[in-house]
């Protein structure tokens, strides 16, 4: 068994114009202050990273990780969540998803997706260069507007829009693949690959590319209504990354999992800090642990109540008091009598005629 690494930070939440957010050495610096010992970086942020400086320069990215490395810190991921949705946009979110692409390729869906596929394997790239061998991202979506089957879907759309949806991600796993690097994809509301089923279904159609991995978030499968520990048994050997984000699911009378359109706050189903939801990350933890899961623990915060620097700093507490080291030998060691291949046999009665 491996000992999970953590605590790691989610950057994306954090980032922003103010001091310590808005600069790489203070962020970091930051985040070891909270007690972390890695940070997953935003990779469309330029105040924390210039993405196409990373992929093309070992100089660059040397400096980048001595700057988090002398701050206590380690990078032990970087996104292209927003890059990656944009991979595949139904015309429905055009001009919603518009504002994840950089200026020049707005109002362009076909310039907007070429540029998001050289934004997620610069991604790659870059990753290669900080020695990173997993990286986050969303998968996009084709077919989540007709998520629920009514009007009554025509037969073979769901399918087509898999078969695209991997023709589009088969060249970027690919190059994945060139890169030493895993492509984990968020399993997330919102995308085609939002839960167990669906990532299976691409993963058919890649004939189960090496490189396709899952980005594991007990939060958005307590809001499906879906065993989240379970998960982690059947999806052991395709688990590349772990979200710690906890959640709490109430439903009432009034509201269940599609949440009446209403604001976070009040919704059945909504994301809260650790500890303040319902998941079970003991047992998480634990099959985690017992699965040989190595990866990092990284807890991204995304709470409708508490104060983010609060959740930062209770998460980074929760995650090492979740963590397991793992055990190098049995339990009950201390009642070995020893045994040979004779005794084992006289033991069974085998030697008795």
């Amino acid at each position: 068994m491996k000992t999970i690494k953590g605590p790691a930070l989610f950057l994306a939440q954090f980032a922003g114009d103010e001091a310590p957010f808005d600069s790489w050495d203070s962020i970091t610096k930051w985040a070891a202050d909270c007690g972390y010992r890695g940070v997953q970086v935003p990779s469309w942020d330029g105040r924390l990273i210039d993405l196409a400086r990373a992929a093309s320069s070992m100089t660059y990215c040397q400096e980048l990780a001595g700057t988090a490395r002398e701050n206590g810190i380690e990078i032990t991921e970087l996104s292209t969540h927003l890059q990656g949705q944009l991979v595949a946009v139904h015309p429905a979110y055009d001009t919603a998803f518009d504002g994840f692409a950089a200026a020049e390729v707005r109002g362009n869906p076909a310039a907007r997706q070429a540029w998001a596929v050289d934004q997620v394997k610069l991604a790659l790239a870059a990753s290669r260069n900080l020695g990173i061998s997993a990286h986050a991202t969303f998968s996009g979506a084709l077919a989540w507007p007709y998520l629920y089957p009514w009007p009554q879907r025509p037969a073979g759309l769901v399918e087509t829009a898999f078969d695209e949806l991997a023709r589009r991600w088969r060249p970027i796993l690919d190059f994945a693949d060139e890169m030493g690097v895993d492509v984990c994809y968020e399993i997330h509301p919102g995308e085609d690959l939002h839960d167990g089923i669906t990532f299976e279904m691409f993963l058919e159609r890649l004939n189960s590319h090496t490189r396709c991995k899952m980005l594991y978030d007990p939060s958005h499968y307590v809001l499906q209504c879906l065993d989240y520990l379970d998960n982690i048994d059947i999806y052991r050997d395709r688990i590349g990354m772990f979200h710690v984000k906890d959640a709490e699911f109430n439903p009432t009378g009034r509201q269940g999992v599609y949440g009446g359109y209403q604001s976070w706050v009040d919704r059945a189903g909504r994301f809260r800090s650790l500890g303040d939801g319902q998941v079970d990350f003991a047992a998480v933890f634990s099959k985690m642990a017992a699965n040989d899961f190595d990866g990092w623990a990284v807890v991204e915060w995304e709470c409708c109540l508490k104060h983010p620097e609060d959740g930062a700093r209770e998460g980074a507490q929760f995650v090492r008091d979740h963590i397991i080291r793992v055990t190098e030998k049995a339990f009950d060691d201390f009642a070995d009598g020893g045994s040979d291949d004779a005794a084992n046999r006289k033991m069974l009665g085998l030697d008795r005629d």
